[in-house]
């Protein structure tokens, strides 16, 4: 194959590319352009023959160097139709190498021999993720749940081979047994799974009524699940071997748990410690006093207000806050004071606030007073305008 097209533009890369953008630019094109992420696509198809084409001569240092000084006539007059592409050309060990670490091996049997092993042994089952809500109490504590998971099993009529009375698997008529078909597609001879066995190598002549033949039944799993203490939201717990089974006597996969902590009403979170809000009526606020807050394990502890407390005053207390995931330590409990403006007044109690408001001097208010002395001089400032 000889395409047209310049090879740097076939990769996308400028002429002064080095080797690593080189490299870099043939794998994201190669996975993109794939003949199986674009079955039956001639388009794709050609464009990846093109591609390997271009990074086979980019690619090698003495190649590029020709290819930059003469061009594609560089190479005419060579074997195959290509630049140096097959299994005999310098630098195809490195083009191997490269196609093996992008899609997992099998770079010469996908496009010189067809080769390849069926998939008939024991495959392992898939994952599965299940979402697990809990409160913030039970993520304190730790709790213990029983969950319902439905999951795929061995079928037990056919033994999970998917045949019916475990009668034994045929050889696959479509590949021989190969569990891959081949096709020539110019100079090279991809290689597909096989449709009809799936990569299996082997047939089912009467599927089992049970299963349909999958080997696999679908069934609903009873589960106690410890929760332990401490944990957070998006926290993910693994247990191992209860996703589902795996076809043809594989081992099962594993079950994913994924917890998300319900929004609590008094508490927010930041890792071990916990934070809360706490309304304070101004009288307390400015006389001081003590106060009660809840902590997470159910309990109380008091907080003592100096007198004359501001909203946003905080106050720590240690010890009372989350707990740990790993180790006995708690984190700490911050309480901030947000003051209470009082409403709904009585006729006596607004006389006796207006008289208290008459009686308080700037002494009473210093935030209130320091606010206002700088609207004075910021408005001073405007009236006798610009600095110079």
């Amino acid at each position: 194959m000889n395409t047209g097209r310049d090879y740097y533009e076939i990769l996308g890369v400028a002429r002064d590319a080095d080797a690593a953008t080189i490299k870099s630019a043939f794998r994201k094109l190669a996975m993109k352009l794939h003949p199986d992420q674009n079955p039956g696509c001639k388009v794709s198809e050609e464009k990846f023959k093109e591609l390997g084409e271009a990074y086979s001569v980019l690619s090698d240092p003495e190649k590029r160097a020709a290819y930059d000084r003469y061009g594609k006539a560089a190479f005419q007059g060579g074997a195959g139709g290509g630049p140096g592409f097959g299994p005999g050309a310098a630098g195809f060990n490195d083009f191997s190498d490269l196609f093996n670490e992008i899609f997992g091996g099998g770079f010469e049997d996908m496009f010189m021999r067809g080769g390849g092993r069926p998939r008939s042994g024991p495959e392992r089952g898939a994952d599965l993720r299940y979402d697990v809500e809990i409160t913030l109490e039970q993520a304190f504590s730790g709790s213990e749940r029983e969950i319902v998971v439905p999951r795929a099993q061995a079928c037990e009529p056919c033994g999970g081979t998917g045949s019916e009375g475990k009668a034994p698997l045929e050889t696959c008529t479509t590949c021989g047994g190969a569990g891959q078909v081949r096709a020539q597609q110019g100079m090279f001879r991809m290689v597909r799974t096989c449709p009809s066995c799936h990569g299996r190598g082997q047939s089912i002549k009467t599927p089992c009524k049970s299963c349909g033949g999958r080997g696999l039944v679908q069934k609903e799993r009873t589960l106690s699940v410890k929760i332990p203490a401490g944990v957070e939201d998006g926290t993910r717990i693994r247990l191992a071997g209860e996703g589902d089974g795996g076809a043809r006597g594989g081992p099962p996969g594993d079950l994913y748990l994924f917890l998300s902590v319900k929004p609590h009403a008094l508490f927010e979170r930041d890792g071990p410690d916990l934070y809360c809000r706490a309304p304070t009526p101004m009288c307390k606020a400015a006389l001081g006093g003590e106060m009660e807050v809840p902590t997470i394990d159910g309990d109380r502890t008091k907080v003592t207000i100096p007198a004359g407390a501001q909203t946003g005053r905080r106050f720590r207390i240690k010890g009372k806050g989350m707990t740990h995931l790993r180790g006995k330590d708690r984190g700490d409990l911050h309480v901030e004071l947000v003051v209470e403006t009082p409403v709904n007044l009585s006729a006596k109690q607004r006389k006796l606030l207006e008289e208290f408001a008459k009686d308080c001097g700037e002494e009473a208010h210093p935030q209130t007073q320091g606010f206002f002395d700088s609207v004075k001089k910021f408005f001073d400032a405007r009236s006798e305008g610009p600095a110079r």
